[in-house]
């Protein structure tokens, strides 16, 4: 694999601008839910998310990603009252506290909106504004970047023998519908990042020839947010229980900067803190000397 430069974006939070590319952002994973597949139930409380949130601050996270409905296989929607309870009091206690830019991880417009108000950022639907029809409305009103995510069918049945003929085309093919979909809901373009969705609708093979290759979606000049953290295809291939895939993590999330990601998500931002500045400078092959005394 050829490394190039990485491209360079810049897109618009509400309260300054953003800009991608530089080195690579870390999002900090806050599942406010019971059920996730890593850390479901450990961080469900208000008290016990916002710690966890600061605490991933004080790590060193650049983004932190707060949600309230599972998006493990096989996992089963919430109602949006139930969602908004969960989230909205963690987003409330973090923005109080910190300016860390916050989003939303939510299929529902009107969890995003509730969200937004409250103090998040940026809105990210893994179902690519597809499961609500005024998703798309929401995020071009109040004009927040959205992160538009692959997924194939939905999280109750997206691994049931997922296939595709052509596996990187048929995903970039898909990411270009969104963001037309978005751009036609009046969502500027340039307030779009995709997410290549490892783990949604993939077979361990499919995810290592994405994550290899994931340079193939630069195509679509949109920064590229990469969620590989302790997923079952890593555990497969380890052996390896949820807790014990750090390690596996970050190889996979330094091919992935390797290959253009522009953000990474992760749940232990201190292990991933250092696998991304040492692969950005590998990337870069450049380090600051230490000055002479």
């Amino acid at each position: 694999m050829m490394v190039g430069p990485r491209p360079v974006y810049h897109l618009r939070l509400r309260s300054r601008d953003w800009t991608l590319g530089r080195r690579t952002l870390l999002m900090g994973i806050v599942n406010v839910t019971p059920d996730s597949f890593s850390d479901g139930g450990q961080w469900a409380t208000r008290d016990a998310a916002v710690a966890h949130a600061l605490a991933l601050v004080e790590a060193g996270a650049d983004i932190l990603d707060i949600g309230g409905e599972s998006t493990r296989p096989f996992s089963d929607p919430v109602s949006v009252e139930e969602e908004l309870n969960r989230v909205l009091p963690v987003i409330e206690e973090v923005r109080s506290r910190t300016d860390i830019p916050i989003s939303i991880d939510t299929t529902k417009a009107a969890v995003a909106y509730r969200a937004l108000r409250a103090g998040a950022d940026i809105i990210n639907d893994v179902s690519a504004l597809r499961f609500d029809p005024e998703m798309g409305a929401v995020a071009a009103e109040t004009g927040v970047p959205v992160i538009l995510m692959h997924m194939l069918g939905t999280p109750k049945t997206m691994q049931e023998s997922p296939r595709y003929a052509a596996l990187l085309s048929e995903i970039i093919r898909f990411l270009e519908e969104r963001i037309e979909a978005a751009v036609a809901a009046g969502i500027d373009r340039r307030q779009i990042l995709v997410d290549p969705g490892i783990g949604f609708g993939k077979t361990v093979t499919h995810n290592l020839r994405l994550i290899r290759d994931l340079d193939a979606l630069a195509v679509l000049e949109r920064p590229i947010v990469l969620g590989a953290s302790r997923k079952r295809f890593i555990g497969t291939i380890l052996d390896a229980p949820v807790h014990h895939r750090e390690w596996g993590t970050a190889v996979a999330n330094a091919f992935g900067i390797a290959a253009g990601a522009h953000i990474v998500r992760v749940h232990d931002v201190t292990a991933h803190r250092q696998a991304a500045v040492m692969a950005d400078a590998l990337r870069n092959a450049f380090w600051p000397e230490p000055s002479s005394p």
